[in-house]
């Protein structure tokens, strides 16, 4: 039997299965750009305000490192350097997880055993998966092209904008499918390719903060190579042979490892354990320490390299804010009225915390893992009620974030601080700031646990709660959003330190929001049936 055959059946059920969770990933990264972009056009309405923006952008490696290298100063050329980094790294996350969640996940719950009981090939899955994986990259693409080019954008850098967006797509598909042969659980797969995504982006901000000393390192990164396609500043199309490659030759290696391994086996299969179980495994918390351990070490030592980079590029930020009175402004609604550092900072800190409740999703679900592989079931076929047990990990998005955020803001502001000459003075007061956002992340963590209490099938919508408070924080200003939008992100209510001076209020609201949708949760979970 061919080992291809099938995959049109299965491609056809996947887009059965994810038609409102792709139909959301394409219409929001394909329209976000075009927002972007006729926000430019309203904001720098004349050739020379946009050449100011360019030269004070240009001017500093700060504004380099957080969201890439500007190369033109038209609309076309804003629009790739504001949004060309954050929705390439989205598009990329949503190949990773769209990879995992229809190859992984299938084997691991036994959906891809029951497939391969029918007239399907070995590889259909994988190539269904990545079929559609890519599909959606060029539906995105598209809508982004049209939508540049009907604003009246020159079409070449339109076409490469959205050519750029697919074809990292189809980069991170591949990663995802080598990601889900390697490993053997659903979760470790996404954490791995989400962790690849991470030093991608790393590697490009260390390369195009430092360009003439470590340029190299963006040409290692495939969100780092849709910067040096300078869309609607020269179109470097050759650049395309980059993603073709890593692509061509991360699924060739993908394919070779689905023919090789066993259904269900990744191609590295996890250590066998001892006989006994240590002291440490007989209660639920030390299970969950077992298995959320590693992935709280990894975020916290990723995030902790963040705050570093954010605290170096911190010194130079108020020297190129001066004598731009439009840019002062555009930070000045990110955050405080008082000095630009401060202000950089509190907008720096936001987007780690926006990281750390991604860190706090994923804990939560960790419930939701362990109940489809009908392991929580065990668990609770012991002595242990089921609030101890939701509460395992439950307590590490909670306390996970606080981890995260003090190490990340410590090391931040001990970072800004030897710069200056002022570390006693200055980690107190970027750790404060860390520590405001800890509210607006708790009360993410109550939407995943109330969705996994009380409708566990929807509980991959708080990632989708998460990334609309993304884009809300980082281009709702840009856009022009009304207030009443920017205020359903928990982080709009932040008090806005160290710019701005300590405000209890919108702590405690947050604080208690939160607090009602973790008891809704938990109450949910302690009602209904598992599995449901």
């Amino acid at each position: 039997m061919n080992t291809l055959q099938g995959t049109g059946a299965l491609a056809r059920l996947i887009l059965r299965l994810d038609r409102i969770r792709l139909t959301a990933w394409v219409v929001a990264l394909g329209l976000v750009p075009v927002g972007t972009a006729s926000a430019f056009q309203g904001l720098y309405e004349t050739e020379a305000a946009r050449e100011q923006f360019a030269a004070t952008v240009t001017s500093n490696p700060a504004f380099t490192a957080l969201l890439g290298p500007l190369y033109d100063s038209s609309i076309g050329g804003l629009t790739a350097w504001r949004i060309g980094t954050l929705g390439t790294f989205l598009v990329g996350i949503m190949a990773i997880l769209t990879m995992i969640r229809h190859t992984r996940d299938d084997e691991e719950t036994g959906r891809r055993e029951l497939l391969g009981a029918t007239v399907v090939g070995r590889h259909a899955p994988l190539a269904a998966a990545s079929l559609v994986a890519v599909g959606a990259g060029v539906l995105i693409g598209g809508l982004i092209a049209i939508g540049l080019a009907g604003l009246g954008l020159p079409w070449a850098g339109s076409i490469a904008f959205g050519a750029g967006f697919a074809a990292v797509t189809l980069a991170f598909a591949a990663v995802g499918a080598l990601t889900a042969q390697l490993t053997q659980a659903g979760s470790t797969g996404r954490g791995v390719g989400i962790g690849i995504a991470g030093f991608f982006f790393l590697l490009r901000m260390a390369g195009d903060a430092s360009e003439e000393s470590l340029g190299w390192l963006s040409w290692l990164s495939p969100i780092g190579w849709f910067s040096r396609m300078r869309p609607f500043a020269g179109d470097e199309w050759w650049v395309f042979t980059l993603w073709i490659v890593f692509a061509v030759t991360s699924i060739v290696v993908a394919f070779s490892l689905a023919a090789r391994r066993d259904v269900g086996e990744g191609a590295f299969p996890p250590r066998p354990g001892p006989g006994r179980a240590g002291r440490s495994l007989r209660s639920p918390a030390g299970l969950a320490w077992r298995l959320q351990r590693g992935s709280l070490l990894g975020w916290t030592g990723g995030l902790a390299v963040l705050g570093g980079i954010y605290g170096a590029a911190a010194d130079s930020i108020a020297d190129i804010l001066e004598d731009n009175p439009q840019l002062n402004e555009v930070f000045e609604s990110l955050g405080g009225t008082q000095t630009l550092t401060d202000t950089f900072f509190t907008a720096a800190l936001g987007i780690i915390a926006l990281v750390a409740a991604a860190y706090s999703i994923r804990s939560v679900l960790k419930l939701k893992g362990e109940e489809e592989a009908l392991r929580a079931e065990l668990v609770l076929a012991t002595d242990t009620s089921r609030s101890r047990y939701a509460w395992s990990h439950l307590a590490y998005g909670l306390v996970g974030p606080v981890v995260i955020l003090t190490v990340a803001g410590t090391v931040a502001g001990a970072t800004y601080g030897s710069i200056v000459g002022d570390v006693a003075g200055q980690v107190p007061r970027v750790l404060a700031a860390a520590m405001a956002q800890i509210p607006a992340v708790w009360v993410v963590t109550g939407i995943a646990m109330a969705l996994y209490g009380l409708a566990p099938r929807l509980s991959a919508v708080s990632w989708g709660a998460l990334a609309t408070f993304l884009l809300l924080g980082q281009l709702g200003q840009i856009l022009q959003f009304p207030q009443w939008t920017l205020n359903l992100s928990p982080f709009s209510h932040i008090p806005l330190i160290p710019a701005e001076d300590f405000l209890g209020p919108p702590l405690i609201t947050l604080f208690v929001v939160g607090g009602a949708l973790i008891a809704a949760g938990l109450t949910g979970f302690r009602q209904r049936d598992i599995p449901a």
